[in-house]
């Protein structure tokens, strides 16, 4: 079974990303907010963004989370995300960017990473993504949605460390395609993670991949 979906999340309304339909959204919008959650790592206080023009991975599962960290002023905070976890995955033109404001007689710096672009894309494997925002079409191979979080079987199930509600939502494929990639995450972990003409740049100013 194939599906395939256009559209974003907001992590204000706890809804999952990469759902192959609205009613599907709903329901999880509900399971993520019933469930009890925490990240594997404190997260920092800044968000990233990331594009890429084609990701394809195999041994894809998602499940709801929530990453506990800090603002840029230290204090304590909570980020509700859906963690992505995928066997491995191939990344193409992929390009990552994270913007620390307000530094004294400076401003804003901008951190750009860019990687794939050639013939050989990122290559990552056992990765997995907290996202709060993704835009993107997605066509995935044979998905169940509605899996107990603890039966997943066909990607990598729920990350080491993550306290997540084994009985909780998730869902998973054998495969998943996603093309025109533009999100927003908290963190990102992999067993490897191939960096291909990586080339690294910081600016003055806020300079996003979008």
């Amino acid at each position: 079974m194939e599906s395939q979906v256009r559209g974003g999340t907001r992590w204000k309304r706890f809804a999952v990303v990469m759902v192959p339909s609205v009613a599907a959204t709903a329901c999880i919008g509900v399971a993520l907010a019933q469930g009890a959650l925490a990240a594997s790592f404190s997260v920092s206080g800044q968000s990233f963004k990331v594009t890429a023009d084609k990701l394809v991975g195999t041994g894809f599962s998602q499940y709801g989370a929530i990453d506990s960290g800090y603002t840029l002023d230290g204090k304590k905070t909570a980020h509700p995300v859906a963690v992505s976890g995928f066997k491995s995955a191939s990344i193409t033109n992929m390009c990552q960017s994270v913007v620390t404001p307000n530094i004294p007689l400076i401003g804003s710096v901008s951190l750009t990473l860019k990687a794939g672009g050639g013939d050989t894309p990122v290559q990552a494997e056992n990765l997995f993504i907290d996202v709060e925002d993704l835009a993107a079409d997605a066509t995935f191979k044979n998905i169940d949605i509605g899996v107990a979080a603890k039966d997943l079987k066909k990607g990598p199930g729920i990350k080491d460390g993550d306290t997540a509600n084994p009985f909780g939502f998730a869902q998973e494929a054998e495969s998943a395609v996603l093309t025109d990639v533009k999100q927003t995450a908290w963190a990102t972990t992999a067993g490897t993670f191939k960096l291909s003409g990586l080339k690294m740049s910081l600016s003055t100013g806020v300079k996003e991949c979008y």
